[in-house]
């Protein structure tokens, strides 16, 4: 094979010779399918329009209504609703060759807001009623607590304020949000409490994406919104379809990007509401048997090898990007979806990213989904939720890649949790987190981040706990000066420091981490009493100036900033400047600007030198030990710091507190 035919993915890793071919075949069979889709639909934008061609549509100039859904192998269908009080005799579909199910009625047959269902016929004898596969709202019953399809076709249409371009997002720090517990309140809040109420927080901490949770309507509140059961359909708990283009609109008003959680990696296992068994056979959207049950996660796995549900998913990923303006997904379960294993391995040896139970269809189809994206939105951000570390994922696809713009970094938060969990930080090793925050694939961007929504949920503690524990609930009082907390604010301050700056090419926080929140999220289960006490954020403890949360916001926000100027996080990967192990002292340089760490418990040092690559004068535009983030001001901010020459190239010699961060750029 000549060099020209080498792929480029193997091209610039030499560890992927012996995998040439399966990336070549990788190429290949993804030009094959695109090519068939144009051949048969024109483009891929085209063949991708499920949610137009099927469901229940009202069409104006001929005022009737048309319905149209897929299951081959039901043996009837009937549509049933309020209209025509839930008869299963009256309004009967027909099948045509493609297995489709079919109805044409009168316009005034339905109107916005009326419950419908099909009445299914399953292969298996069965009679369900079903939510339409393809249906843009389902409501949930608040006495039966049963789920229906609602039409809904407003007499004015959302009128649009803002455009948005996500090719300005040069490198993304996301705050990671759920609208259901976004408020105060022990209750639900709303899409539009959202965009009042929180996204101001967003904007005034600097954040320049915001990535939303629990999007997809799903009939288990405590699944995250995970347990899709309605794929098409806007989470009705919070509002309106309405209502969330009204959150969408305001965030971009205030310049900030928007992406949803999109899961594409499994599906709720309810008969009463989702897709299983939706034409009496396990087979229909999933794969039959065992292998379309995921044991881990309670749910049904998509088989990504039928046309169909590859073309329903596609049809998603362009429903939500149109329908909803967002600026692209962060795909759930994505490791879950490459393997037939689920991930559950170890990933010593390249042949298990190509070879070795790897479901060539799913990526496929994650090939045609990003592709797709960039297409209808460029720019877009797809971030995967990947810990496998599939060489390519965030790579173009030209390339034998699977097209995302960034991984998670998800054995980031990992880490600090097992730092904390199991060693005092006298013992930390600075290579060693040098190490794992570096460790990245080159070339393929990362979000890096110190913890998310799973560090914070009942059963883990966040950080902030892991860090101060009950002491949060005593000693934070600013007047109140107690070792836990100094600690604990001093090292929460630190850790997000390292990370965002070291750690990747783009920066993720969960809802009310980044002031330290104290307690866990715990969903309305039966096991609380289906309680929202700690379903929600507690902002007054961050707006409270008697408290020390503020410390903690006030350090977040300047992190947030300080990475946004230079567009730091877009620049090459931080390079290592000084690593000691006995003094506890990392140094590094990114985007010109030097970034050092003390991690030493007790131990402050005077003329210390670091080694610089530019000779000159610099000043702190950043310092974790600022009295306005819980600090004891023990650096002069005001002072410039000129370097020394050495026979070794320049040095600046510096005085690095105790538990300190600074960060340096050149005057």
């Amino acid at each position: 094979m000549s060099t020209k035919e080498i792929p480029t993915l193997v091209q610039n890793d030499i560890w992927l010779k012996d995998q040439t071919e399966a990336v070549q075949q990788r190429i290949e069979r993804f030009e094959k399918k695109r090519s068939e889709i144009e051949s048969l639909h024109g483009s891929l934008y085209q063949y991708a329009n499920t949610h137009l061609t099927h469901g229940i549509h009202y069409h104006q100039t001929s005022d009737t209504w048309t319905l149209k859904e897929w299951a081959p192998n039901a043996q009837s269908l009937a549509l049933v609703g309020d209209f025509n009080n839930w008869d299963g005799n009256s309004h009967l579909l027909t099948q045509d060759a493609d297995g489709c199910w079919n109805l044409e009625i009168p316009g005034d047959t339905l109107k916005h807001q009326d419950k419908v269902k099909l009445r299914v016929v399953g292969a298996d004898n069965s009679v369900r009623d079903r939510i339409p596969a393809t249906i843009s709202r389902a409501i949930q019953d608040p006495d039966t607590h049963d789920f229906a399809g609602q039409i809904w076709l407003p007499d004015t249409p959302y009128q649009w304020q803002h455009s948005f371009d996500p090719q300005s997002i040069n490198a993304p720090l996301i705050y990671e949000a759920h609208t259901g517990m976004a408020g105060e309140e022990p209750r639900l809040h709303s899409y539009r409490e959202f965009a009042d109420n929180t996204i101001p927080r967003i904007v005034e901490l600097g954040y320049n994406t915001i990535q939303l949770m629990a999007v997809q309507e799903h009939p288990y509140y405590g699944s995250f919104g995970y347990h899709v059961s309605n794929f098409f359909a806007t989470c009705s708990r919070f509002g309106t379809p309405e209502d969330l283009k009204y959150l969408v609109d305001t965030a971009h008003n205030h310049g900030i990007a928007i992406i949803m959680d999109i899961v594409h990696s499994h599906a709720v296992k309810n008969l009463a509401e989702g897709l299983n068994e939706f034409d009496g056979t396990d087979h229909q959207y999933f794969h039959g048997g065992g292998k379309g049950n995921h044991p881990q996660w309670d749910s049904k796995c998509f088989n990504y090898g039928k046309n169909e549900v590859v073309q329903f998913l596609l049809s998603n990923v362009r429903y939500w990007l149109e329908e909803f303006h967002f600026d692209g997904f962060r795909f759930d379960g994505v490791t879950s979806m490459l393997y037939d294993h689920h991930g559950n391995i170890a990933f010593d040896h390249y042949d298990k990213y190509f070879q070795e139970g790897v479901d060539h269809d799913c990526v496929l189809y994650l090939q045609l989904a990003t592709t797709l994206a960039e297409s209808i939105r460029p720019g877009v951000l797809n971030v995967a939720e990947d810990m496998s570390g599939m060489p390519g994922l965030c790579r173009p696809t030209i390339e034998g890649g699977v097209g995302f713009t960034h991984r998670l970094a998800m054995g980031l938060p990992d880490y600090w949790i097992k730092l904390l969990k199991h060693k005092s930080d006298d013992d930390w090793n600075m290579n060693e987190v040098w190490s794992t925050l570096s460790n990245r694939r080159h070339m393929e961007a990362n979000i890096a981040y110190a913890e998310s929504h799973d560090q914070a949920l009942v059963g883990d503690k966040t950080l902030a706990f892991w860090l101060m524990d009950q002491e949060m609930y005593w000693h934070m009082s600013v007047d109140d000066d107690h070792p836990v907390i100094d600690r604990g604010i001093a090292l929460h301050k630190l850790i997000r420091f390292l990370t965002s700056h070291v750690g990747g090419e783009g920066y993720l926080t969960f809802m009310g981490n980044e002031f330290g929140h104290p307690e866990w999220l715990d969903f309305p289960r039966e096991g609380n009493n289906w309680s929202y006490h700690y379903c929600r954020r507690q902002w007054s403890l961050v707006d409270n100036p008697e408290l020390k949360y503020q410390f903690l916001n006030q350090f977040d926000a300047a992190l947030i900033h300080t990475l946004r100027q230079d567009n730091l996080l877009a620049s090459p990967p931080a390079q290592q400047l000084c690593c000691n192990d006995g003094d506890h002292i990392i140094a590094f340089e990114r985007a010109n600007r030097i970034g050092v760490v003390n991690l030493h418990p007790t131990q402050s040092y005077t003329n210390y030198h670091i080694h610089v690559p530019q000779p000159g004068t610099y000043k702190i535009v950043l310092n974790s030990d600022d009295a306005k983030f819980g600090g004891h001001q023990r650096v002069d901010t005001s002072i410039s710091i000129q370097t020394t020459d050495t026979e070794h190239g320049p040095v600046l010699s510096l005085y690095l507190p105790c538990r300190t961060a600074l960060l340096f750029e050149k005057v």
